[in-house]
C-alpha cells in the first residue's frame, strides 16, 4: 500500500432523499398546462350542473 492509498477516504454509500427534488410531473407544465394557467372563464365553464347556474 502506498501513502496515497492510505490517505484516500473510504468509499461509502450516500442515499439522498428522493422527495427533496421536484419532478416535472409535480408542476403544471408537466401536466401540459401553459405557464399562464387557466382563467376564470375556463373554471366557470367546467362547473358541474349540480353546482348551480353561473
Amino acid at each position: 500500500m502506498t501513502e496515497q492509498d492510505e490517505n484516500k477516504p473510504e468509499a461509502r454509500l450516500v442515499f439522498k432523499d428522493p422527495f427533496e427534488q421536484q419532478t416535472s410531473d409535480d408542476t403544471d407544465r408537466g401536466w401540459g398546462e401553459s405557464r399562464n394557467g387557466r382563467g376564470l372563464d375556463w373554471y366557470l365553464d367546467q362547473r358541474p350542473p349540480h353546482h348551480g347556474e353561473k
